[in-house]
């Protein structure tokens, strides 16, 4: 598959590993509602926070929604990446300008978002996806670079959203349309989406929960055969007669009674079908519903006219197509936005995302942005619950101080708890809540490699078990064994986690300390500062990693 290339792209390939992880600080005075909210707004550079973040959420979020820079060259956005790349260090801190100005501003976008995306992949769930809004300007390369990171066969779907701005202007072309790029972990496992497209009517059948149609397909392609319909096939009317007929498809070989809303009699009918394999399914499963090609459940009926239809019957809507229309406007909502109290330049729509999330299955899931900007997701994740009483979390990532306080947080809060619009109308709150974190200013290791002397057990409880699974910690952080993964007991022994204080500190694996750990029979992965078990050690099944060296993952 061919690759894209770009100035500093091998110095930025693996520099998602030479980011130092850091540790998430709450700050009480900046949260919002209970703090097991399970939300989260992080202030801080998004690639230190998606490190920070992936101890915890690594592999366990369903639906990622980011909206990066377009790199139009109107917008000014700084390249702050520390890359040790003599050839792109000079990029640093400078604010990339328009394209006349900064012709390697391609360059520098490539390789802000290459890490960043290499670390939000890992946030993927084995179900989940990733949507990525962009405009004309980057799409080309984004897709190049996406299709590098998560393959061709990943991709969902380039969608086309029809901005529905205001287009009154001199341009010889008007630009109405945007994208969203979406690309699946495992599009095996992506459903189809329980959503019907939104510029789609109330009383277009597509939302109906049943779909009726003819199965009679006469041309090139459904040549005429025959079928028999069995006594106690079902009818649409309770009682009638199709009489025999030639002149009128389907023929019917003799008249046909219906009694009850069944077919009294047999009859032999001919045509051409569009789904006779299925029927004759359905007539061999005793008139059970039977599941069509794309898994719905489907029946069949005979009508009064003496048409057969197939009946299907669907648990949900599903309507989604690659032009997405009827969301808002970056206009509509920086409307919306100032009746809120806040300025914000081309903040997406809340319906576009709102959207975007409800094609993901169920409601009880992660969401993460890590562009967070003016807190777009979050409020679309409140409205959706709201909606349907779901229980979707979301993670949002803002490096600007201040917008992070005083516009994402706000506007979050103000959706979460209700407010007072410009025209001084109250408007009720969507209920939820989050807590506000910021990055810790020095790494979770010091200059000489070591564990900050400040670092708590649950803190790096965390760490140890992305190190060992590469997933996120879900376990409890009260005792020295984390859990169990792929068959095996993963054990820390830090800070004093043992209760027992007969055995000493307990940071050091010694046999006392190991006979007073919770048991496992199994195989068993102990990290800790030393360990003086001798083979004690390998006749007891236990793979011994030292801390702090075992933890630069």
């Amino acid at each position: 598959m061919p690759t894209l290339n770009w100035i500093g792209k091998e110095a930025v390939v693996k520099h998602h590993k030479d980011v130092p992880f850091r540790l998430l600080e709450p700050v009480p005075d900046l949260s919002c509602g209970p703090a097991d909210s399970g939300n989260l707004i992080v202030q801080g550079d998004n690639l230190h926070a998606l490190k920070a973040l992936l101890p915890r959420y690594a592999g366990q979020v369903k639906c990622i929604y980011i909206d990066p820079p377009y790199n139009t060259g109107n917008e000014g956005w700084v390249y702050n990446d520390n890359v040790n790349s003599p050839e792109i260090r000079r990029w640093l801190g400078e604010v990339v300008g328009k394209e006349g100005e900064t012709l390697d501003r391609h360059d520098r976008w490539l390789s802000m978002m290459y890490p960043r995306l290499v670390l939000l992949k890992q946030f993927l769930d084995e179900d989940g996806v990733i949507f990525v809004s962009i405009d004309d300007d980057e799409v080309h390369h984004l897709r190049s670079l996406m299709d590098e990171l998560f393959g061709t066969r990943r991709r969902l779907a380039t969608f086309v959203w029809r901005t529905d701005g205001n287009f009154d202007n001199q341009a010889k072309i008007k630009n109405c349309h945007e994208y969203v790029l979406a690309y699946a972990n495992n599009p095996d496992l992506f459903p189809h989406p329980p959503v019907v497209d939104p510029s789609i009517g109330k009383e277009s059948k597509l939302n109906r929960s049943q779909i009726q149609n003819t199965i009679v397909k006469n041309g090139p392609k459904n040549p005429v055969s025959s079928i028999e319909l069995p006594m106690g096939f079902p009818a649409n009317i309770n009682t009638g007669v199709i009489r025999a007929r030639s002149d009128q498809w389907p023929h019917y070989a003799t008249d046909v009674n219906i009694v009850g809303g069944k077919l009294a009699n047999p009859v032999t009918v001919s045509s051409g079908w569009s789904s006779k394999s299925i029927l004759q399914s359905f007539i061999d499963s005793n008139f059970e519903s039977v599941l069509d090609s794309k898994g719905q459940r489907t029946r069949f009926v005979v009508t009064g006219t003496g048409a057969i239809e197939s009946v299907k019957d669907r648990e949900q809507a599903s309507h989604v197509i690659t032009v997405i229309g009827g969301v808002g406007s970056t206009q509509s909502q920086s409307t919306a936005l100032a009746e809120m109290g806040f300025s914000f330049p081309f903040p997406k729509p809340v319906d576009l995302v709102r959207y975007l999330v409800s094609m993901i299955q169920g409601n009880d899931f992660i969401v993460l942005d890590s562009f967070g900007g003016s807190g777009t997701t979050a409020h679309a994740v409140l409205k959706l619950n709201a909606e349907d009483g779901g229980n979707r979390r979301f993670i949002l990532v803002e490096m600007d101080e201040k917008i992070a306080q005083n516009v994402t947080r706000e506007r979050v809060k103000r959706v979460a708890e209700g407010y007072s619009n410009a025209k001084n109308q109250a408007i009720e709150g969507l209920g939820g809540g989050f807590q506000f974190c910021r990055l810790s200013a020095e790494p979770l290791f010091d200059a000489d490699g070591q564990i900050r002397a400040d670092v708590k057990f649950a803190q790096l409880a965390e760490f140890v078990w992305f190190a060992e699974t590469g997933t996120g910690f879900t376990g409890t952080t009260d005792s020295p064994l984390l859990g169990i993964h792929e068959g095996r007991a993963i054990y820390l022994l830090y800070n004093g986690i043992l209760k027992d204080k007969s055995v000493g500190g307990g940071n050091v694996l010694t046999g006392p300390v190991f006979d007073v750990l919770p048991k496992f029979a199994g195989p068993k992965v102990i990290y800790a500062a030393a360990n003086r078990m001798g083979g004690r050690a390998a006749r007891e099944g236990i793979t011994f990693k030292q801390t702090p060296y075992a933890l630069e993952v």
